[in-house]
């Protein structure tokens, strides 16, 4: 039986909340504006799991964004995509878009579900430091079948995102807050542990069935967010149920943070300097996005 006096504790849990946002979305929150800084680097999670085409088809229109990065994870569905530059495709079923917006970039991301009506997946926002805020925007896309399965004893399989688990690397690389996001699938009555980054910033989202993430604690269900504490490791346990989660780890940045709408800089003049270049229509920087297809 492995020890646990390295395993990082629960610090807090919740269940995700209601939201409406864009032009009529109905997602769940896990957590946001409310929650920082505790999980700096890391900004928002929203949920926007549904069969009700109802809930998701009005999308995100045209909007801004600066500062930070956005990384859709789409379980099922398709999201069409846009941007002022020209640059446009879809994210489908398995794959995962890690837009940097960097100095800037408009766009607009318009969820179209799957043939059954169905649309599952997440979008979490990663903040950038002060040095690399007016960084040039970027995308880089991972199609689903260039997303490597690392299998750990017990059965338990990890979508690897960005990160290392089992020996397995994401794809992801080259990324400023050292980011860690994996998918990950526990069958019944299996005990995981795997270690993360000294002084890193670790969460778990529940998306399928529940579990327990610290020695001794209750099953969390689905739709839980676990914030971690201090420790070399995080321990995972199930009983009679399966459970799959997101979890997700990156470097704090520890900076002033000033974040409206889809703009997050570090002060207010920052954030105002923004809003008037996008009136002015000077607010995008580059002529031309790169791309980086995985």
């Amino acid at each position: 039986m492995p020890t646990t006096s390295n395993v990082r504790p629960i610090m807090k849990t919740w269940t995700s909340s209601p939201k409406l946002e864009g032009a009529g979305v109905h997602l769940r929150r896990a957590f946001g504006f409310d929650e920082l800084p505790q999980f700096d680097p890391f900004l928002m999670l929203d949920d926007f799991c549904s069969d009700n085409p109802a809930d998701f088809l009005a999308g995100f229109p045209w909007h801004p964004h600066r500062g930070i990065e956005t990384i859709t994870y789409v379980l099922d569905g398709d999201v069409e995509h846009e941007d002022s530059l020209g640059n446009g495709g879809v994210i489908g079923s398995g794959d995962i878009q890690w837009m940097t917006a960097g100095s800037g970039i408009l766009h607009q991301e318009m969820p179209k579900g799957s043939k059954k009506g169905s649309m599952y997946g997440f979008q979490l926002w990663a903040n950038l430091p002060a040095a690399r805020k007016m960084m040039d925007p970027r995308y880089r896309d991972v199609k689903s079948g260039m997303v490597p399965v690392a299998k750990a004893a017990g059965g338990v399989q990890i979508r690897v995102v960005a990160g290392e688990a089992a020996g397995v690397v994401g794809p992801v690389k080259d990324i400023v807050i050292d980011p860690e996001y994996l998918d990950v699938a526990v069958p019944p009555h299996v005990r995981w542990k795997h270690s993360v980054k000294p002084g890193h910033t670790v969460f778990a989202y529940v998306i399928e069935g529940e579990a327990s993430f610290a020695p001794g604690t209750d099953p969390s269900p689905n739709q839980t967010l676990v914030l971690f504490g201090r420790g070399e490791s995080v321990q995972v346990e199930t009983r009679g149920r399966s459970a799959r989660f997101l979890l997700v780890s990156g470097k704090p940045l520890g900076e002033p943070i000033a974040w409206y709408g889809p703009i997050v800089m570090n002060t207010r003049d920052q954030i105002r300097e923004a809003f008037e270049e996008y009136e002015k229509g000077t607010f995008v920087k580059k002529s031309g996005v790169p791309k980086i297809t995985t």
